[in-house]
């Protein structure tokens, strides 16, 4: 006598029959997940692209607009030079020797090309006497980093000079229109004399401490 169990066991074919729609199931589940993430990564695809032209569209014009304005700073710069030559040069050693510094002699544009020792210094104007000078920078616009690079300067002046036996004592001196007051108290704080245009004027301001001497 057949058991209960065995007579409603499911028969090799029903079993057969069920794996095989199961595969086709599972292969249309298949499908449809390989075409969805086609889908997917069609958009995503299509976002990264659009992403990196907007990306690149906008540091095109990002470094447009700062060559622009560095552009207009460099304009600035030079003009305040000119500025300077014609108004303010001819002040520069009057309000020094106010300071009780005298300096007979002022010069513009000063070029110095050491191939030999390497050192290359451009200095707006030198104010000398027989034993000290002023270096002065001159821009439009002051921050630390062109303080530093003056202080630069003023090291390679010293160690050209050394190279020539001249033992002239170097101060540092740097001139701006625009001054941010951190910018001033970091100028000042490194002994360098700050010059400010005050009208058809200039104004000298002396460093915190005693000027640093190069």
């Amino acid at each position: 006598m057949q058991s209960t169990q065995t007579a409603n066991a499911p028969s090799f074919d029903s079993v057969l029959a069920e794996m095989q729609e199961n595969r086709l199931a599972i292969k249309e589940i298949r499908e449809s997940c390989k075409e969805i993430w086609g889908i997917i990564h069609k958009e995503i695809a299509q976002d990264l692209k659009e992403t990196e032209r907007l990306l690149k569209e906008s540091s095109i014009e990002f470094n447009n607009r700062m060559g622009e304005f560095n552009k207009r700073m460099g304009h600035l710069d030079n003009l305040f030079g000119e500025v300077t030559e014609y108004m303010m040069a001819p002040k520069l050693c009057e309000k020094f020797a106010d300071l009780g510094l005298t300096f007979p002699r002022a010069n513009r544009n000063v070029s110095i090309k050491d191939k030999i020792n390497k050192i290359f210094i451009e200095i707006d104007y030198i104010l000398e006497n027989g034993e000290k000078a002023v270096l002065v920078e001159v821009k439009a616009k002051l921050t630390m980093e062109r303080i530093n690079g003056h202080i630069e300067c003023l090291e390679k002046m010293r160690r050209h000079t050394d190279l020539r036996g001249d033992k002239r004592t170097f101060l540092g001196a740097i001139a701006g229109v625009v001054v941010p007051e951190d910018v001033r108290e970091y100028a000042l704080n490194q002994g360098l004399y700050l010059i400010e245009p005050a009208g058809e004027n200039i104004v000298i301001t002396s460093p915190n401490d005693k000027p640093k001497e190069w």
